[in-house]
């Protein structure tokens, strides 16, 4: 609270702008990982604020995410800290499972977020030693004033769109991000294009086929693709059994040899495989691999065609590097997402430009001066839960001690009260 009015002291506020001190963190948004600090952090008795822009929780999930959608990881790797999935739940929870196990998070540890509240900046203030984090609702301002900021907005806070000659000068079809596509029932008989071959747009692709579209998907570079389970085993939990044990290198040694007796040659496909194994990429990238669902079934029949990267559009077909021409009545941009950290974060030393933390995992949780950052370490919901935990440790331990001495200040004040009386 000293810090508190050495600000107010220190600067004139607008009076037409709300100002709100809070009495422990605030945490910048209320996907899984804003859930999971909160969560840890009410575990450890400190009260927080959660700030979101959209008008729900897990707003990706609930507004950006496609029918079919499922874990692709087995359900005890996405588990968020402090409470497992309901044992009904299947191995891999379908979007409409996740979603309800996260609003249920979030009624058991009585997180209320504060909605529809923008942020628009966050600036360390020096004289006072506190957070300033300006936010905007319907036109109005507030600012909260705090001693710590868990910035958790994600990796997948912006869509990313690429500029492609023609695509929106020329081209007269449905152009869509991946995160605005549902299901495939409306392109049923049309020419799609899908763009980009990870995750999102092999199942797109299969989707696309599934509801009898004219599916082609551009595939630029290389990509590693693996089969989901191995002999009913998660691949993804066999490489985590395989890196307590083994190093690196083999690990992927053997994970591309159970993906060729599993899956065969996708070379002649025109799916190849990057010179860097598939956990080590991971590790230096973050670009995940593949886990196939189906997609590559399609492939091999033909009802999905791999096609290689766009030159130009016209207004009703698609060039190729290669010199072919596709006719298509839609695209559908299988592009990725970004972090959207450095629009409104006011700070360079702990988040880089690419509104990622400079440190790399496990330390790219805490910055300076009470600056914390949760699910950013590229490694899905398991590092998001992890920096939560580590996070509300780190913030719990300081809350206590200056708990427990402002009690001994009362204390002292109390007996001096009654010696003077």
């Amino acid at each position: 609270m000293e810090n508190m009015f050495r600000l107010m002291a220190s600067e004139e506020y607008l009076s037409d702008r709300r100002c709100l001190w809070v009495n422990g963190p605030v945490i910048v948004g209320a996907g899984p990982s804003g859930l999971a600090t909160a969560a840890c952090l009410r575990d450890q008795g400190v009260p927080f604020v959660v700030v979101e822009r959209s008008d729900c929780i897990a707003s990706l999930w609930q507004k950006r995410t496609y029918d079919r959608l499922k874990l692709h990881l087995p359900k005890k790797f996405c588990q968020l800290p402090k409470m497992p999935f309901p044992d009904h739940y299947p191995e891999y929870p379908t979007k409409r499972q996740f979603i309800d196990y996260l609003e249920s998070y979030a009624n058991r540890f009585e997180i209320k977020p504060e909605f529809n509240k923008s942020v628009e900046s966050a600036r360390f203030d020096e004289t006072s030693g506190l957070w300033r984090v300006k936010t905007t609702s319907a036109g109005e301002e507030m600012e909260y004033i705090c001693r710590w900021l868990v910035v958790a907005t994600g990796e997948n806070a912006e869509r990313v769109v690429p500029e492609i000659n023609g695509l929106k000068t020329e081209f007269d079809g449905e152009v869509i991000h991946a995160c605005e596509y549902k299901s495939g029932e409306k392109f049923r008989g049309k020419r799609v294009l899908v763009v980009g071959c990870g995750n999102s747009g092999m199942e797109v692709s299969l989707d696309l086929a599934n509801h009898n579209a004219i599916t082609s998907m551009v595939v630029r570079s290389s990509v590693h693709v693996l089969p989901r389970e191995v002999m009913g085993k998660s691949t993804f939990g066999i490489s985590v059994m395989m890196m307590k044990w083994l190093p690196l290198w083999l690990v992927d040694k053997l994970l591309l040899i159970l993906s060729w007796l599993v899956l065969g040659s996708l070379s002649k496909y025109g799916l190849k495989r990057p010179d860097i194994g598939p956990m080590e990429l991971k590790s230096m990238t973050g670009k995940t691999p593949v886990l196939d669902i189906g997609a590559l079934e399609k492939i091999k029949s033909g009802d999905v065609e791999i096609v290689p990267a766009i030159k130009r559009f016209s207004r009703h077909n698609v060039e190729l590097v290669d010199g072919q021409r596709l006719d298509i009545d839609a695209v559908v941009l299988a592009t990725g997402y970004r972090s959207n950290v450095p629009s409104w974060l006011q700070e360079s030393e702990f988040f880089s430009k690419n509104g990622f933390p400079k440190s790399p995992f496990p330390n790219a949780w805490k910055g300076k001066s009470g600056l914390y950052a949760a699910g950013f370490t590229r490694k899905g919901l398991a590092g998001a839960s992890a920096d939560a935990v580590n996070i509300a440790q780190d913030i719990g331990n300081v809350w206590r001690e200056e708990t427990k001495r402002q009690k001994m200040r009362r204390n002292v004040g109390h007996r001096r009260c009654i010696s003077v009386a």
